[in-house]
């Protein structure tokens, strides 16, 4: 089911901030840290162990299964790390007024950058543009809409 949910199209308003977009995936690595802690059971590995000396067919779909929830478990711990490391440069676009957010923005875009370059899941054209547009679109501190489009 946790699968099933991740792999869902994820549908949100056009008007999120960038702290959305982190909440979104700590509650995700958090959904997957529990799940894989639970993986890690002794009663789970029991039921392992049998399976794999009765040289069961359900062994390989569990595997299937264990790939997917840790590459998903990977996925949330890596954007979560580079989320927060935009932390300190898009907390202006909430706490400025948006003459005091000019100093944030190249910053910022440069830290989007480097996520783009360096993230082995944050790297599609896809994800980097979604967080721009929250970035973007993040209107608390009077940031206007048409912030980004100037700058």
């Amino acid at each position: 089911k946790v699968l099933a949910e991740n792999d869902q199209l994820r549908k949100e308003a056009d008007d999120l901030g960038p702290r959305v977009e982190l909440d979104y995936w700590k509650k995700k690595l958090s959904k997957f840290n529990y799940l894989m802690e639970q993986l890690k059971r002794p009663d789970v590995k029991a039921v392992l162990g049998v399976l794999t000396a009765a040289k069961s067919k359900l062994l390989k779909k569990w595997r299937v299964l264990d790939i997917r929830i840790t590459d998903a478990a990977n996925e949330a711990k890596d954007n979560v790390k580079y989320l927060y490391s935009l932390e300190k440069y898009y907390d202006p676009l909430y706490n400025s007024d948006p003459v005091s957010m000019l100093d944030a923005i190249p910053g910022l875009i440069n830290a989007i950058k480097m996520i783009q370059s360096i993230s082995q899941y944050y790297n599609t054209s896809e994800k980097i543009s979604s967080l721009f547009v929250k970035v973007g679109a993040q209107r608390e501190g009077n940031l206007p809409r048409f912030f980004f489009c100037v700058v």
